[in-house]
């Protein structure tokens, strides 16, 4: 069963009775308490909510009875489209990783129980054109909702989004928590930074704040400038008629490629551990961009050959060749193992695309 703070036994999983129904999220003041009826639902923030991790988190958190307020960088066009099924649920508040007094008021105002910090510059390929924007937001970023936690909300929980960008030039196969990082992209170095300074909150401040090592996970929501939604949703112009050739990179890039709906369980549940810690999050296999090309043009009768240009000003200047991640310490201590295939992730993304062109087409 579960012990106070969502410790596990043996027997459940966070959020699961021992029989596999739903159990109401516990609220939290302090620590889980028996009567839900007494004590306030628990409040999440989340940065980075109109991403495609924020919405499948936010989705979770308000299946488990939180309370869920997003953070926006108030831009002239924010796109609330993967959250327009749940937007009435949330609350959408207007703040900026750059700006430190608009982070500490937020958290003042909504004294939120855990924070998700899942903002950031976050293309790879974007990260060389715009190196200084990247380090700012994605490393210095973090310092910045840390400081405010540690002033305003130091019994928040906290969780950081690291990657596994940070492993880059691989020095151990597979990757697990104790493999030395070795970026090879502005956005990785920035990475890195946000993950040892977690790492120094936690152990200067005495913070409950851990790190999720997440690998590459994808969605119908991903973006359309990530590969894997690239290709998927090239496949899905093609079959309509509308273009006939996909531009790549390389094709023998080899990722760790998992659902993002699975992965958001793994954050949430590191939150719910006594102790903080660093997680990475996998599915244990690696696959090709090839690959991958192959899987989502057969899933439409597609002879992806047909269709692909490799492309030299794709290749990034320095390559990740290969990522695979070890989560056997997700499994063995959060209790999470990936339930989403590849090739189901694959077809998943591809009939999303198909219906969204035809949809489109309409």
């Amino acid at each position: 069963m579960l012990t106070a703070r969502g410790t596990l036994t043996p027997t459940t999983r966070p959020g699961v009775t021992a029989a596999g129904a739903p159990r109401q999220a516990p609220a939290r003041v302090g620590s889980w308490r028996p009567n839900l009826l007494e004590v306030a639902r628990p409040r999440a923030f989340i940065t980075g909510i109109t991403g495609q991790d924020g919405s499948y988190l936010a989705e979770l958190l308000l299946s488990r009875g939180y309370e869920v307020v997003g953070m926006v960088r108030r831009t002239s066009t924010i796109n609330f489209e993967r959250l327009a099924h749940i937007l009435d649920r949330i609350t959408i508040v207007s703040g900026d990783l750059m700006d430190e007094a608009s982070l500490a008021r937020l958290l003042q105002q909504h004294r939120p129980d855990e924070v998700y910090n899942l903002a950031a510059q976050s293309f790879v390929h974007t990260s060389w054109e715009q190196a200084l924007l990247t380090g700012d937001a994605t490393a210095l970023g973090v310092t910045r909702v840390l400081e405010a936690v540690r002033l305003v909300a130091p019994e928040a929980r906290f969780y950081q989004a690291s990657s596994s960008e940070m492993f880059g030039k691989v020095l151990e196969v597979p990757q697990r928590e104790s493999t030395p990082f070795y970026p090879r992209s502005p956005y990785g170095v920035a990475k890195v930074y946000g993950h040892w300074i977690t790492v120094n909150y936690r152990e200067s401040y005495g913070m409950h704040a851990s790190n999720g090592i997440l690998f590459n996970h994808e969605s119908p929501r991903r973006g359309l400038e990530f590969v894997s939604r690239k290709i998927t949703h090239a496949v899905a112009r093609i079959k309509h008629g509308l273009t006939d050739k996909l531009l790549l990179g390389n094709l023998d890039a080899r990722r760790d490629w998992g659902f993002a709906g699975d992965y958001v369980d793994a954050m949430w549940r590191m939150l719910q551990q006594d102790q903080p810690d660093d997680y990475v999050v996998a599915t244990g296999t690696t696959t090709s961009v090839r690959h991958l090309c192959e899987l989502a043009f057969s899933a439409a009768d597609l002879d992806w050959q047909s269709h692909v240009v490799q492309d030299p000003q794709l290749m990034r200047p320095a390559e990740v060749d290969l990522l695979i991640g070890d989560a056997s310490k997700a499994k063995r201590v959060l209790g999470w193992e990936a339930a989403t295939s590849f090739e189901q992730l694959i077809e998943k993304m591809v009939r999303a695309d198909l219906d969204l062109v035809a949809h489109q087409l309409r």
